[in-house]
Order: structure tokens, then C-alpha cells, then sequence
């Protein structure tokens, strides 16, 4: 119930800005957005660069050529021998122990069901095709009245 004086406020302000616009406003807007007239801007003349002189430059013949460089060689470092391991010691191969045969599992024999029997379906009447259908429209007569 905060906002029970809104509708008069906005008819408060409806009044105030209908009494604030006058015909001469009206109608001087509406002349500018009928008649787009842009003031004519005068040309003004195009300044016109002056010419560079033109930069001689030196001719790129005698640039000096660098020599390649070459890497030094370097001597190869010797690395220390490889200490030897000592040898493993032979083991016998374990024998697999055989496990004693699984005894065989009777599964016992799942009772025979009936044969199911189809059901039927319901059949549906149907109308015989000698009844006439009676037509919507009126019937049109050839005569004028």
C-alpha cells in the first residue's frame, strides 16, 4: 500500500506537461522535421603540399663481409669405466601347485510352463455401407424466387 498516490501523481504530471507545451513549439518542431534544410558551408580551397627533395643515399656496394665464425673444438671428457655388477645367484623354478578338480554342479531342471494362448482382440462394429449420409448444406433449388 506504498504506492497508493501514484495514479494522481502521474496525472499531475500529465497536466503540467500538456500545459507546458504551446502550439508555436509544436509547430516549429514539427517545420524541422518536415523541411530538412543544412546551411550551405562555403568550399574552402585545398592547401597544396610543397615537394620533398629527393634523399640521395649511398650506394651499398663496399659493405664490409664478415668471416664466419668457427667454434673452438672441445676436448672429449673421459668418462670412468662402468663398475661390474655382481651376478645374481641361479634359484630352482618354483613347481605350480596343481589344485584338486571342482566338483560339478547339478543344476536342477526349471519346471515347463503351459503354452500361453494368444489373447483376441475386440472387434469394432462397422456400419453398412447402404446408409446414406445426410448432407450439411441446404438443398439448392434451380429456380428464382
Amino acid at each position: 500500500m506504498a504506492h497508493h498516490h501514484e495514479p494522481s501523481i502521474m496525472l499531475l504530471l500529465l497536466v503540467i506537461t500538456v500545459s507546458l507545451m504551446s502550439g508555436k513549439e509544436v509547430v516549429a518542431s514539427r517545420h524541422l522535421l518536415e523541411e530538412p534544410t543544412l546551411p550551405k558551408v562555403p568550399e574552402l580551397p585545398k592547401p597544396e603540399l610543397p615537394t620533398l627533395p629527393k634523399v640521395e643515399l649511398p650506394p651499398l656496394s663496399h659493405i664490409p663481409t664478415l668471416p664466419e665464425p668457427t667454434l673452438p673444438t672441445l676436448p672429449k671428457p673421459e668418462l670412468p669405466t662402468k663398475p661390474e655388477m655382481p651376478t645374481v645367484p641361479h634359484f630352482p623354478a618354483l613347481e605350480k601347485p596343481e589344485l584338486p578338480p571342482l566338483p560339478k554342479l547339478e543344476t536342477p531342471k526349471l519346471p515347463e510352463l503351459p503354452p500361453l494362448t494368444k489373447p483376441t482382440l475386440p472387434t469394432f462394429p462397422t456400419l453398412p455401407k447402404d446408409i446414406p449420409f445426410p448432407s450439411l448444406s441446404p438443398p439448392h433449388s434451380t429456380t428464382t424466387p
